[in-house]
């Protein structure tokens, strides 16, 4: 028993040492997160210096730069740590209950469902109206129940696949191509009966744009973005067992096909409420996953708490180069995140199909 003891205080130190790790890492990212909003908010058509920038965040001052701050760049920094946030935890999840490292709200084509859902809300349901640069959304309610209704079919569909077929993990995401292929023809129809302007408009929208952002859209993201994080965070331990597979979880007392429908439903909702007021922004919801996952590993502890970082850090950077790059023109960020997170998805599915 005695010989047991130096072994048992080893691996005890060992795994310390090992959560130790993971919280700095989670605490650098955070560090880091606010290190880029502060760039962010300090760079564009007009350059403000560092310490200028973090005494009118302090100080919540709206005076001089101070108005550029608050009531230009911080509703967009807002928006892209809330969405980069909200997808790559959406993305996180549904990898986790569908045991598919490809699986993310844009490769399942429920990001298209709910771009659809939108756009049928601001064309038909007169929900939006037009400005000289975007759609204004003067009905987000309209719109954010009409995306997620399409979001949902979606994610159905996606689970009766799961439930009826035994389709492998790429066939699974073709299948979500084809229902996003679907949706795409959906929108492609209300653009061909739209008039011009309303036509001008959707196009500009669906590329994803975070140029839109107030701080009201921004609430209402957070309020629905808070609670299922939260739901999803104390679920944890549940998507840990779901990763050694469905029959260990259900071992465990786990009751996999509520925990893969509620997932899902929560998945869809978030993506919903961000596609329908900023448009489609690819490829987030694999990227933040798929980074820190190979940094950290698949604990949900940890990876729940480090992805939303991570996948707000992309977005934000990504942001950031759209408004800089082409200044004054000013690219929508959904092109800069397409062109990061395509390579990625080739290089995923390559490596699966090696396998």
């Amino acid at each position: 028993m005695a010989d047991h003891e130096p072994v048992r205080g080893r691996t005890l130190l060992a795994y310390r040492g090992h959560v130790r790790s993971k919280r700095v890492f989670i605490m650098m990212l955070l560090a880091l997160t606010a290190a880029a909003v502060i760039i962010s908010a300090s760079v564009g058509a007009v350059s403000i210096p560092f310490g200028q920038v973090i005494s009118f965040l302090a100080r919540f001052d709206r005076q001089g730069s101070g108005r550029i701050i608050w009531d230009v760049r911080m509703p967009r920094i807002i928006a892209a740590v809330l969405v980069g946030s909200g997808l790559s935890v959406s993305g996180t999840v549904m990898q986790s209950v569908l045991r598919n490292p490809l699986a993310s709200p844009y490769t399942l084509g429920i990001s298209s469902a709910a771009a659809f859902g939108a756009s049928f809300a601001i064309v038909f349901l007169q929900a939006g109206n037009s400005s000289s640069s975007s759609i204004v959304v003067s009905s987000p309610h309209i719109v954010t129940i009409s995306a997620f209704s399409f979001s949902v079919l979606a994610t159905f569909s996606v689970l009766v696949i799961i439930r009826y077929t035994r389709v492998s993990a790429e066939a699974l995401v073709l299948a979500g191509i084809a229902i996003g292929s679907i949706c795409t023809a959906g929108l492609t129809l209300m653009q061909y009966l739209a008039d011009s302007v309303q036509l001008a408009h959707i196009v500009s929208w669906s590329f994803g744009d975070l140029g839109r952002a107030t701080w009201n859209i921004n609430l209402i993201t957070l309020a629905v973005l808070l609670p299922v994080y939260l739901l999803c965070f104390l679920y944890r331990w549940d998507f840990n067992a779901m990763e050694g597979g469905e029959d260990s979880a259900k071992g465990l007392g786990i009751r996999t096909g509520r925990l893969r429908v509620a997932a899902m439903i929560g998945a869809s909702m978030v993506t919903a409420v961000m596609v329908s007021f900023f448009g489609i922004i690819a490829f987030i919801g694999l990227l933040g996953p798929h980074i820190t996952r190979r940094v950290i590993g698949s604990d949900h502890r940890f990876l729940l708490a480090a992805s939303p970082l991570v996948g707000a850090g992309i977005l934000l950077v990504s942001d950031t180069a759209a408004r800089t790059l082409l200044s004054p023109m000013v690219l929508p960020v959904g092109i800069l995140t397409s062109l990061l997170g395509g390579p990625l998805f080739i290089y995923l599915l390559v490596g699966r199909v090696k396998r």
